[in-house]
């Protein structure tokens, strides 16, 4: 009992630490930021006319893509429509995922016991994990809407330029593994079979 009170008295006084901190070090404000976004630094936005919150697509791999799949102007309105909406519903998918990180850096930075850290670190990837499922099903969510939109011609077209890309992203990660003995946890070597 007195344990666990302890470890809360901990988490408690690191938390008002860490917002007093960032109150005293930000910048007086007109408006006062909610709680949430104390503990995120803010991020520059990016410069360009066309810049509408989410990174703008090659203009040449898009024209590309539409003259390929040979899309109508209703069909790449309907696209346009299609990624928009699921834009807006990743978005917050994303920003939980980012306030976790920052959260989990928060966390690894704190002096506070290893295996209350490592307890709070696993509590934290569990919740990245769900997050990185659902936008997982979201993706999949949006591809069958952009394909209900094909003709059947266009969905055989498609499934080979999905194919091909497969095929590319395979090449170029071996070749990567290859060339740089690359050690990344998303890329771990394989053995190599004699």
């Amino acid at each position: 009992m007195i344990r666990k009170s302890l470890i809360l008295a901990a988490l408690f006084a690191f938390t008002l630490t860490g917002v007093n901190a960032a109150e005293t070090t930000a910048a007086p404000q007109s408006k006062a930021p909610a709680p949430s976004q104390t503990l995120l630094p803010e991020r520059p936005e990016p410069k360009g006319p066309h810049f509408d919150g989410q990174r703008p697509p090659c203009p040449k791999a898009r024209a590309e893509f539409e003259k390929r799949l040979k899309l109508t102007e209703e069909q790449k309105e309907l696209a346009l429509q299609s990624r928009m909406k699921g834009f807006e519903e990743m978005k917050p998918i994303m920003e939980k995922m980012r306030a976790l990180k920052m959260e989990k850096e928060a966390v690894l930075r704190s002096r506070i016991a290893v295996q209350m850290q490592q307890e709070k670190i696993a509590e934290i990837d569990a919740k990245i994990k769900d997050l990185r499922k659902q936008a997982h099903e979201l993706r999949l969510k949006n591809m069958k809407e952009f394909e209900a939109i094909l003709t059947d011609k266009q969905k055989k077209e498609f499934k080979k330029m999905k194919e091909e890309g497969r095929k590319n992203f395979e090449k170029a990660k071996n070749t990567c593994r290859k060339a740089c003995k690359c050690t990344c946890p998303m890329n771990p070597p394989r053995p190599e079979v004699k």
